[in-house]
């Protein structure tokens, strides 16, 4: 038991040191950071339902699922492809769009969450 309580916490640790190296080398990863922390103090302040927040809380989760793979497909690329190639600038391209899409959901659940709350508050 003991040992597996290791290997746990030695996984744990490792996809710390994965985030924490998101968030220190990627730019776009600090601004979803920010627009969580945005987002979760709105959230509080607007004394939002559990059922917004169980919206809100999938879409933050969706955009930094998208950014993270993103992150991991391109880092995978430039070890397999280290110089120029146009597949990889196509494959990272397409990663990238797929956080594209994520984000702009998530704008629009926020939108969907925020708005009846701001509404209220005029």
């Amino acid at each position: 038991m003991l040992r597996y309580l290791c290997a746990r916490w030695k996984s744990l640790s490792h996809a710390g040191a994965g985030l924490a190296f998101i968030l220190k080398t990627q730019p776009n990863a600090r601004i979803h950071l920010a627009a969580t922390v945005l987002v979760v103090i709105a959230a509080i302040l607007l004394h939002v339902s559990h059922q917004d927040w169980r919206w809100l809380i999938l879409a933050i989760a969706l955009v930094w699922v998208a950014e993270i793979l993103n992150t991991a497909i391109e880092y995978l690329c430039d070890i397999v492809m280290p110089g120029p190639s146009e597949k990889v600038k196509r494959s990272k391209d397409i990663a990238a769009g797929a956080v594209l899409i994520c984000a702009i959901a998530a704008a629009i659940i926020g939108i969907m969450v925020f708005f009846p709350y701001i509404r209220a508050l005029f």
